[in-house]
Protein backbone atom coordinates (compact mmCIF):
# COMPACT_ATOMS: atom_id res chain seq x y z
CA UNK A 1 0.00 0.00 0.00
CA UNK A 2 3.04 2.25 -0.15
CA UNK A 3 1.75 3.89 -3.32
CA UNK A 4 -1.37 5.19 -1.56
CA UNK A 5 0.35 8.39 -0.50
CA UNK A 6 -1.67 11.62 -0.47
CA UNK A 7 -1.53 13.76 -3.61
CA UNK A 8 -1.31 17.54 -3.42
CA UNK A 9 -4.17 18.94 -5.53
CA UNK A 10 -3.94 22.62 -6.49
CA UNK A 11 -6.73 24.41 -8.35
CA UNK A 12 -5.49 27.48 -10.23
CA UNK A 13 -8.41 29.86 -10.65
CA UNK A 14 -9.26 33.55 -10.54
CA UNK A 15 -12.76 34.30 -11.78
CA UNK A 16 -11.72 36.57 -14.62
CA UNK A 17 -10.40 35.44 -18.00
CA UNK A 18 -7.12 36.87 -19.22
CA UNK A 19 -5.26 36.93 -15.88
CA UNK A 20 -2.85 34.23 -17.04
CA UNK A 21 -4.19 31.15 -15.23
CA UNK A 22 -3.02 28.74 -17.92
CA UNK A 23 0.47 30.23 -18.03
CA UNK A 24 0.65 30.00 -14.23
CA UNK A 25 -0.61 26.39 -14.26
CA UNK A 26 1.86 25.25 -16.92
CA UNK A 27 4.93 27.00 -15.54
CA UNK A 28 4.20 26.13 -11.91
CA UNK A 29 3.84 22.49 -13.00
CA UNK A 30 7.23 22.61 -14.73
CA UNK A 31 8.90 24.28 -11.75
CA UNK A 32 7.49 21.64 -9.38
CA UNK A 33 8.66 18.86 -11.72
CA UNK A 34 12.15 20.34 -11.63
CA UNK A 35 12.05 19.94 -7.84
CA UNK A 36 11.61 16.21 -8.40
CA UNK A 37 7.84 16.06 -8.00
CA UNK A 38 5.74 13.83 -10.26
CA UNK A 39 3.29 16.33 -11.70
CA UNK A 40 0.08 16.03 -13.70
CA UNK A 41 -1.69 19.04 -15.20
CA UNK A 42 -5.44 18.86 -15.82
CA UNK A 43 -6.86 21.25 -18.39
CA UNK A 44 -10.20 21.86 -16.69
CA UNK A 45 -11.40 24.45 -19.19
CA UNK A 46 -13.52 21.63 -20.54
CA UNK A 47 -15.02 23.32 -23.61
CA UNK A 48 -12.20 25.70 -24.57
CA UNK A 49 -9.04 23.72 -23.96
CA UNK A 50 -5.80 25.66 -24.28
CA UNK A 51 -3.01 23.90 -22.37
CA UNK A 52 -2.24 21.72 -25.40
CA UNK A 53 -2.27 24.78 -27.69
CA UNK A 54 0.05 26.70 -25.37
CA UNK A 55 2.53 23.81 -25.48
CA UNK A 56 2.17 22.92 -29.17
CA UNK A 57 0.78 19.46 -28.40
CA UNK A 58 -1.76 17.58 -30.50
CA UNK A 59 -3.90 15.25 -28.39
CA UNK A 60 -5.33 12.20 -30.14
CA UNK A 61 -7.96 11.84 -27.43
CA UNK A 62 -9.37 14.24 -24.85
CA UNK A 63 -11.60 14.28 -21.79
CA UNK A 64 -14.59 14.29 -24.16
CA UNK A 65 -13.65 10.71 -25.13
CA UNK A 66 -13.49 9.74 -21.45
CA UNK A 67 -16.88 11.29 -20.65
CA UNK A 68 -18.46 9.58 -23.65
CA UNK A 69 -17.00 6.21 -22.63
CA UNK A 70 -14.68 5.77 -25.62
CA UNK A 71 -11.55 5.34 -23.49
CA UNK A 72 -10.14 5.42 -19.97
CA UNK A 73 -8.58 8.51 -18.40
CA UNK A 74 -5.08 7.02 -18.64
CA UNK A 75 -5.53 6.71 -22.43
CA UNK A 76 -5.70 10.50 -22.93
CA UNK A 77 -2.54 11.41 -20.99
CA UNK A 78 0.00 13.43 -22.95
CA UNK A 79 3.69 13.68 -22.18
CA UNK A 80 4.52 17.36 -21.69
CA UNK A 81 7.81 19.21 -21.29
CA UNK A 82 9.93 18.58 -18.21
CA UNK A 83 8.34 15.19 -17.60
CA UNK A 84 4.91 16.55 -16.66
CA UNK A 85 1.84 14.65 -17.81
CA UNK A 86 -1.12 16.51 -19.23
CA UNK A 87 -4.82 15.66 -19.27
CA UNK A 88 -6.16 17.54 -22.33
CA UNK A 89 -9.69 18.88 -22.52
CA UNK A 90 -11.81 19.23 -25.64
CA UNK A 91 -12.12 22.41 -27.67
CA UNK A 92 -15.38 23.74 -29.03
CA UNK A 93 -17.48 20.94 -27.54
CA UNK A 94 -20.73 22.23 -26.05
CA UNK A 95 -21.51 18.99 -24.20
CA UNK A 96 -18.30 19.36 -22.17
CA UNK A 97 -19.33 22.80 -20.96
CA UNK A 98 -22.63 21.48 -19.66
CA UNK A 99 -21.59 18.37 -17.74
CA UNK A 100 -24.08 17.33 -15.08
CA UNK A 101 -23.02 16.78 -11.44
CA UNK A 102 -22.81 13.00 -11.90
CA UNK A 103 -20.45 13.41 -14.87
CA UNK A 104 -18.28 15.83 -12.88
CA UNK A 105 -18.18 13.38 -10.00
CA UNK A 106 -17.27 10.52 -12.34
CA UNK A 107 -14.45 12.55 -13.83
CA UNK A 108 -13.00 13.50 -10.43
CA UNK A 109 -13.25 9.90 -9.21
CA UNK A 110 -11.56 8.61 -12.39
CA UNK A 111 -8.32 10.26 -11.24
CA UNK A 112 -8.08 7.71 -8.44
CA UNK A 113 -7.00 5.13 -11.03
CA UNK A 114 -4.00 7.17 -12.17
CA UNK A 115 -2.74 8.55 -8.87
CA UNK A 116 -0.09 5.94 -8.10
CA UNK A 117 2.85 7.69 -9.75
CA UNK A 118 1.77 11.17 -8.81
CA UNK A 119 2.75 13.75 -6.20
CA UNK A 120 0.96 16.87 -7.46
CA UNK A 121 -2.15 17.47 -9.57
CA UNK A 122 -2.45 21.04 -10.90
CA UNK A 123 -5.89 22.01 -12.21
CA UNK A 124 -6.17 24.85 -14.72
CA UNK A 125 -9.80 25.93 -14.26
CA UNK A 126 -11.97 27.81 -16.72
CA UNK A 127 -12.73 31.50 -16.31
CA UNK A 128 -15.84 32.58 -14.43
CA UNK A 129 -17.71 31.13 -11.47
CA UNK A 130 -19.77 28.45 -13.20
CA UNK A 131 -20.63 25.00 -11.82
CA UNK A 132 -17.61 23.40 -13.50
CA UNK A 133 -15.16 25.82 -11.87
CA UNK A 134 -16.78 25.44 -8.44
CA UNK A 135 -16.82 21.65 -8.74
CA UNK A 136 -13.08 21.42 -9.52
CA UNK A 137 -12.07 24.05 -6.95
CA UNK A 138 -14.02 22.32 -4.16
CA UNK A 139 -12.45 18.98 -5.08
CA UNK A 140 -8.91 20.39 -4.67
CA UNK A 141 -6.99 20.83 -1.43
CA UNK A 142 -5.44 24.16 -2.29
CA UNK A 143 -6.97 27.08 -4.16
CA UNK A 144 -4.50 29.37 -5.90
CA UNK A 145 -6.24 32.58 -6.98
CA UNK A 146 -4.47 34.42 -9.80
CA UNK A 147 -5.03 38.19 -9.86
CA UNK A 148 -3.58 40.99 -11.98
CA UNK A 149 -3.66 44.76 -11.79
CA UNK A 150 -7.07 45.37 -13.31
CA UNK A 151 -10.12 46.44 -11.28
CA UNK A 152 -12.18 43.64 -12.86
CA UNK A 153 -9.61 41.05 -11.74
CA UNK A 154 -9.95 42.02 -8.06
CA UNK A 155 -13.76 42.25 -8.37
CA UNK A 156 -14.02 38.82 -9.99
CA UNK A 157 -11.58 37.20 -7.54
CA UNK A 158 -13.65 38.61 -4.68
CA UNK A 159 -16.88 37.30 -6.27
CA UNK A 160 -15.37 33.81 -6.51
CA UNK A 161 -14.12 33.86 -2.89
CA UNK A 162 -17.52 35.09 -1.71
CA UNK A 163 -19.37 32.33 -3.58
CA UNK A 164 -17.05 29.57 -2.30
CA UNK A 165 -17.15 30.93 1.24
CA UNK A 166 -20.86 31.66 1.62
CA UNK A 167 -22.25 28.71 -0.34
CA UNK A 168 -19.64 26.02 0.38
CA UNK A 169 -17.92 27.07 3.61
CA UNK A 170 -14.46 27.39 2.05
CA UNK A 171 -12.33 29.81 4.03
CA UNK A 172 -8.69 29.46 2.98
CA UNK A 173 -7.28 30.81 -0.27
CA UNK A 174 -3.79 31.45 -1.61
CA UNK A 175 -3.23 34.47 -3.83
CA UNK A 176 -0.70 34.95 -6.65
CA UNK A 177 -0.22 38.30 -8.40
CA UNK A 178 0.52 37.82 -12.09
CA UNK A 179 2.07 40.21 -14.63
CA UNK A 180 3.13 42.54 -11.82
CA UNK A 181 5.24 45.57 -12.75
CA UNK A 182 7.07 45.30 -9.40
CA UNK A 183 7.05 43.18 -6.21
CA UNK A 184 5.30 46.10 -4.49
CA UNK A 185 2.50 46.08 -7.06
CA UNK A 186 1.89 42.42 -6.20
CA UNK A 187 1.67 43.22 -2.50
CA UNK A 188 -0.65 46.15 -3.20
CA UNK A 189 -2.98 43.90 -5.18
CA UNK A 190 -3.09 41.44 -2.30
CA UNK A 191 -3.80 44.31 0.12
CA UNK A 192 -6.71 45.51 -2.07
CA UNK A 193 -8.23 42.05 -2.04
CA UNK A 194 -7.78 41.46 1.70
CA UNK A 195 -9.28 44.87 2.44
CA UNK A 196 -12.63 43.77 1.01
CA UNK A 197 -12.51 40.15 2.21
CA UNK A 198 -11.61 41.19 5.78
CA UNK A 199 -14.52 43.57 5.80
CA UNK A 200 -17.23 41.30 4.42
CA UNK A 201 -16.14 37.66 4.69
CA UNK A 202 -14.70 35.28 7.26
CA UNK A 203 -11.79 33.99 5.17
CA UNK A 204 -8.00 33.73 5.43
CA UNK A 205 -5.98 34.78 2.39
CA UNK A 206 -2.28 33.95 2.10
CA UNK A 207 0.03 35.73 -0.30
CA UNK A 208 2.16 33.37 -2.38
CA UNK A 209 4.11 35.97 -4.35
CA UNK A 210 4.22 37.85 -7.65
CA UNK A 211 5.15 36.80 -11.17
CA UNK A 212 6.62 39.84 -12.94
CA UNK A 213 5.42 41.15 -16.28
CA UNK A 214 7.93 39.74 -18.75
CA UNK A 215 8.09 40.02 -22.55
CA UNK A 216 9.56 36.50 -22.57
CA UNK A 217 6.09 35.14 -21.81
CA UNK A 218 4.73 36.52 -25.10
CA UNK A 219 7.75 35.18 -26.99
CA UNK A 220 7.29 31.74 -25.42
CA UNK A 221 3.57 31.71 -26.28
CA UNK A 222 4.42 32.49 -29.90
CA UNK A 223 6.85 29.56 -29.92
CA UNK A 224 4.15 27.38 -28.27
CA UNK A 225 6.48 26.61 -25.39
CA UNK A 226 6.38 27.22 -21.65
CA UNK A 227 8.42 30.26 -20.64
CA UNK A 228 10.00 28.15 -17.89
CA UNK A 229 11.47 25.87 -20.52
CA UNK A 230 12.09 28.35 -23.37
CA UNK A 231 13.63 31.13 -21.25
CA UNK A 232 14.79 29.47 -18.01
CA UNK A 233 16.82 32.53 -16.88
CA UNK A 234 14.00 35.02 -17.49
CA UNK A 235 12.56 37.05 -14.58
CA UNK A 236 9.30 35.19 -14.99
CA UNK A 237 10.88 31.70 -14.90
CA UNK A 238 12.93 32.60 -11.82
CA UNK A 239 9.75 33.81 -10.09
CA UNK A 240 8.03 30.50 -10.83
CA UNK A 241 11.04 28.64 -9.43
CA UNK A 242 10.76 30.59 -6.14
CA UNK A 243 6.97 30.11 -5.99
CA UNK A 244 7.30 26.36 -6.61
CA UNK A 245 9.71 26.10 -3.69
CA UNK A 246 7.03 27.71 -1.48
CA UNK A 247 4.27 25.50 -2.88
CA UNK A 248 6.42 22.44 -2.20
CA UNK A 249 6.30 23.22 1.55
CA UNK A 250 2.48 23.38 1.72
CA UNK A 251 1.10 20.67 4.00
CA UNK A 252 -0.33 17.58 2.37
CA UNK A 253 -4.01 16.78 2.94
CA UNK A 254 -4.58 14.67 6.02
CA UNK A 255 -8.33 14.03 6.27
CA UNK A 256 -11.28 13.82 3.91
CA UNK A 257 -13.57 16.83 4.23
CA UNK A 258 -16.88 15.11 3.66
CA UNK A 259 -17.56 16.10 0.04
CA UNK A 260 -16.40 15.08 -3.42
CA UNK A 261 -12.64 15.53 -3.76
CA UNK A 262 -9.73 14.18 -5.76
CA UNK A 263 -8.02 11.03 -4.38
CA UNK A 264 -10.35 10.95 -1.38
CA UNK A 265 -9.86 7.18 -0.92
CA UNK A 266 -6.20 7.82 -0.07
CA UNK A 267 -7.26 10.14 2.73
CA UNK A 268 -9.82 7.64 4.04
CA UNK A 269 -7.20 4.87 4.01
CA UNK A 270 -4.68 7.12 5.69
CA UNK A 271 -7.14 8.16 8.39
CA UNK A 272 -8.20 4.59 9.17
CA UNK A 273 -4.73 3.03 9.02
CA UNK A 274 -2.59 5.85 10.32
CA UNK A 275 -0.04 7.66 8.14
CA UNK A 276 0.92 5.83 4.98
CA UNK A 277 4.66 6.10 4.35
Amino acid sequence: MGSMHPVQVIAVTGGKGGVGKTNVSVNLSLALAELGRRVMLLDADLGLANVDVLLGLTPKRTLADVIEGRCELRDVLLQGPGGIRIVPAASGTQTMVNLNPAQHAGLIQAFSDIGDNLDVLVIDTAAGIGDSVVSFVRAAQEVLLVVCDEPTSITDAYALIKLLNRDYGMNRFRVLANMAQSPQEGRNLFAKLTKVTDRFLDVALQYVGAVPYDECVRKAVQKQRAVYEAFPRSKCALAFKAIAQKVDTWPLPANPRGHLEFFVERLVLQTSAGPVL
